[in-house]
Order: C-alpha cells, then structure tokens, then sequence
C-alpha cells in the first residue's frame, strides 16, 4: 500500500509568544471551524497575536483568535473572534488542565497550519518571561546574529 505523505504548510505564526514566553511542551490540536472560515485560513486572513487557550468543562477552546471574515462567505461568515473549541484526546485535555493549574503556567496558540486539508494548531505549555528573560534572549539573538556574520565574512575572504 502506498502512504498518503501529508504536507504541512504553516499559515500564521504566533511569534510575540516566543517572545513573552518560555515554550515548555508542545501539543498538535484539531480546530472546529466553519467553511468560510477555512478559506479565509487558506487566504492567510488570521492573526494569532493576542490569542490564548481556555479549558472548561472538559473542553479546550482557543479565544482572541482573530479570522478574518471571507470576501465571498455573505450570510455564512462568523464571528471573527469568537471562541472555536480545539479537538484533543480527552486524556491530554486533563493532563493539561492539571499542568494549567499551577502557577505561572499558560496554554499560549504557536502556529496554525495545514496538515493535508486538515487545519491544526499547535499549543504551547508556556510560562512567561521577566523584563530580564527578555533582554537575555535578545542579547543571546544578537550575539549569534554577529557570530553569523563573521562566519559568512571569513567564508568569503577565504574564496579569494
């Protein structure tokens, strides 16, 4: 039998969160959407920036996720930023809920993307970041930026 290879292609990003936060774990969730809002994913028309996972009565729900309503969706569109329930094994739901319970703990949305024509979101476990975490990383950024450079720089003085 030959396997179906499922591609994925990365949609939109949640790069602020790598930026507020520190990702423990990572989790891939299912999405509960609606047709117009699968075209306007398809479309790029969303925004993960402020966005972030509840979980209730057994349930996880991502809320201030931003899609933006389909050109030609009409009557059909919803809400944009209504809260869409995420589909996960309910073993998971509880491990995370008892994780998301401790102080400090938060479940923050990383990406969406499309995994063959599904759309799946990836979760981050996060804890967030101090004034000085952020400063550290941004130094750490910097300093290998620089060492990059050099590298590429002696690379292209050896060729001559």
């Amino acid at each position: 039998m030959a396997e179906r290879k499922s591609e994925t292609k990365t949609v939109a990003q949640n790069k602020k969160a790598w930026h507020d936060y520190f990702v423990d774990e990572k989790y891939e969730a299912g999405i509960e959407l609606f047709g117009t809002e699968v075209k306007s994913i398809r479309a790029g028309a969303v925004n993960l920036k402020d966005s972030y996972c509840d979980i209730k009565n057994g349930e996880i729900f991502v809320v201030g996720m931003h899609i933006s309503p389909y050109e030609h969706g009409n009557i059909y569109n919803r809400d944009p930023l209504r809260k869409r329930k995420l589909l996960m094994h309910k073993k998971e739901i509880l491990k995370l809920h008892g994780l998301v319970a401790q102080k400090g703990v938060a479940l923050i949305p990383l990406a969406l993307y499309f995994s063959g024509s599904h759309v799946k979101m990836e979760v981050g476990l996060c804890r967030g970041k101090k004034l000085y975490d952020k400063r550290d990383s941004a130094a750490q950024k910097d300093a290998d930026r620089e060492i990059d450079r050099r590298m590429k720089s002696n690379r292209n003085e050896k060729e001559y």
